[in-house]
């Protein structure tokens, strides 16, 4: 069932939204070559704190952190761990922030010191995805129109969507209806409407869209070892066009 929320409870869950886009402020330079991702886990636990938040991920279905740290060829749900990032990687930094009981989801990659021609490209065009699927975030479209922005500007720049992960609704449970995949038909799917909040998520691959799973039963990442990146934002549906909750531009 799909839950559409007041204007009250989407300004409470924009309240979050802002804290976690500003944690993602703070990331860009505190994440650099000799840094570890259980450093940044620790700086972010820190900073909810002081700003009275809590990470809802933290004893999710029994995952044991506050943020997921996905470096290079990991596409989502890497664990923080005490590896010290290298000059060149790339790393996805993803957490849902609660806030006096709302929550807001958001995951952004990071560069480690200079990168790479061909990573800086991969991040470029998942980035825009991100964008120009939330442009198709409006009252009146369909789930599958979303998907499709993304699908069909990511594979003409060369590139793979996973088709694993998706997005989701989100409100006071981390994961709600509807799923938002991030690649498919335009105009299919459940129609947006008023009120609506969700996340689109576009995990892009250099390589084949495959991928696989490590021990742990929590990381995935790509078949062919190829980077991965994601950019992630917290949507919600308005008649006045899509509300980005997490946009870290206008804090």
């Amino acid at each position: 069932m799909i839950k559409r929320k007041s204007k009250r409870e989407i300004e409470l869950m924009h309240e979050a939204g802002k804290l976690l886009a500003g944690v993602h402020k703070e990331l860009r330079t505190f994440i650099k070559p000799g840094v570890t991702t259980m450093e940044v886990e620790k700086f972010v636990e820190s900073y909810l704190e002081k700003h009275g938040a809590t990470g809802e991920q933290k004893g999710y279905q029994g995952y044991e952190f506050t943020t997921c740290a996905s470096i290079n060829d990991e596409i989502c749900h890497g664990f923080p761990r005490d590896e010290k990032l290298k000059e060149g990687d790339i790393v996805t930094i993803d957490m849902v922030v609660n806030l006096n009981g709302f929550l807001a989801d958001s995951a952004w990659t990071h560069p480690v010191g200079e990168i790479s021609e061909e990573a800086q490209k991969l991040l470029d065009v998942t980035k825009t995805s991100l964008y120009k699927a939330i442009e198709k975030a409006q009252v009146g479209n369909r789930i599958g129109d979303l998907g499709h922005a993304i699908q069909s500007y990511a594979e003409g720049e060369g590139y793979s969507v996973v088709r694993d992960f998706t997005g989701h609704g989100i409100g006071e449970t981390i994961h709600e209806d509807p799923y938002i995949p991030h690649f498919g038909q335009a105009g299919k799917g459940a129609r947006l409407k008023e009120g609506m909040v969700i996340t689109i998520e576009p995990m892009i691959n250099i390589g084949t869209y495959a991928n696989k799973m490590d021990e742990n039963n929590w990381t995935a990442r790509t078949l062919d070892g190829s980077l991965s990146a994601q950019y992630e934002h917290t949507i919600a549906i308005t008649k006045d066009g899509p509300l980005i909750l997490t946009e870290q531009d206008d804090i």
